[in-house]
């Protein structure tokens, strides 16, 4: 049994399974990305222990948790077993405290090599967010609404450059219309734990590509230090001719709920304004989906325009795109970025 620091507990984790010994709550709030919960206390029995803590100290809390923890014994050690690679498991708690300690000291005793995380799963978080503070080699995809963007971080996946899709990891498609027809988006801490796992896997030394995102990715929040980062990086706007992407539009949500998508109009109403609304839900009910695009494309492209006009003008290039087919616009992104000496590092150019 030995305690390991965040990298190496993390190198570990690659071959072995990570058990999560907190209550419910903290790992549906957030936890370490393909680690099992396997809780010592229930909700209500962590907060009881923490109260006795508190008022009566170290001692009578540790004696409760035994009173409450001995009928579990049994079950918390067959779990392990089922879970154990080669025998061992790897296990952590909120702070690396007693919770870690004796879930480890119990899987030793029953036979089992448990290492546990040294900081607990506090410490992951700090090294969660403390990544983003080196410099980034990122390079930003960006366009208007309907551009193709998501189609074209997948084809330069395809042709081996490193890619983040941010949506993906965030289940939303990043407007009031995002949401509808994915998964249910995790917590923005989830969110920031799933980017980590992502990103520590990628080579600093390349380039890595993002599509232009907001803060908030639905109800989900971007490490800050992330965000800044983005800001600072350059991006290449795509322009495709509307007809296009309205096309676009119409084949990624045509075919969703109507009626989800006219809520999703209706929230937007104060910023499309009470006409273009009625207009679109009007569209939406007779079935002319091209109309509906059009009328949102004026309110997103709008919107669109001012959150770029935010960024340096020199991290802003322009790049005219005919079409909106991924692999002719991936070579024209390659050229311009080749000729504007964006970033040096790309493969396959």
């Amino acid at each position: 049994m030995a305690q390991l620091p965040v990298h190496e507990f993390l190198t570990q984790s690659e071959q072995l399974p990570v058990l999560d010994v907190r209550s419910p709550k903290e790992y549906q709030a957030g936890h370490i990305p393909e680690a099992y919960s396997l809780p010592l206390f229930s909700n209500e029995e962590r907060a009881q222990v923490g109260t006795l803590y508190k008022q009566t100290g170290r001692h009578e809390a540790f004696l409760q948790g035994l009173d409450l923890v001995g009928s579990k014994m049994r079950s918390i050690v067959e779990n392990a077993y089922e879970l154990a690679v080669d025998n061992q498991v790897l296990l952590h708690c909120w702070r690396g405290g007693m919770r870690s300690e004796s879930v480890a000291w119990l899987l030793t005793t029953a036979g089992l090599q448990a290492n546990t995380l040294e900081g607990g799963y506090k410490a992951y978080r700090g090294a969660a967010l403390e990544i983003y503070q080196q410099p980034l080699p990122i390079l930003i995809v960006g366009g208007a609404t309907g551009s193709g963007k998501t189609e074209i971080l997948q084809e330069l996946k395809q042709q081996g450059e490193q890619v983040i899709d941010l949506e993906k990891l965030a289940n939303h498609r990043g407007s009031a219309f995002g949401g509808i027809g994915q998964k249910t988006q995790p917590t923005s801490e989830q969110f920031q734990n799933n980017l980590f796992e992502t990103w520590r896997s990628l080579d600093l030394s390349r380039t890595i590509w993002v599509e232009d995102e907001s803060f908030s990715i639905g109800g989900v929040q971007l490490p800050y230090e992330f965000w800044e980062h983005m800001k600072q990086a350059p991006v290449i706007v795509l322009e495709v001719p509307d007809s296009l992407r309205v096309q676009r539009l119409v084949r990624d949500y045509g075919h969703l709920n109507p009626m989800k998508l006219a809520r999703a109009i209706q929230t937007i109403e104060r910023r499309l304004g009470g006409l273009r609304t009625q207009q679109a839900l009007r569209a939406l009910k007779e079935e002319r989906l091209a109309d509906v695009a059009s009328l949102l494309l004026e309110y997103y492209d709008r919107s669109y325009q001012r959150n770029l006009e935010r960024k340096p003008e020199c991290l802003r290039h322009l790049l005219n795109c005919p079409t909106d087919e991924p692999s002719t616009n991936v070579r024209l992104i390659r050229k311009f970025v080749t000729n504007h000496n964006l970033h040096s590092n790309l493969t396959s150019i």
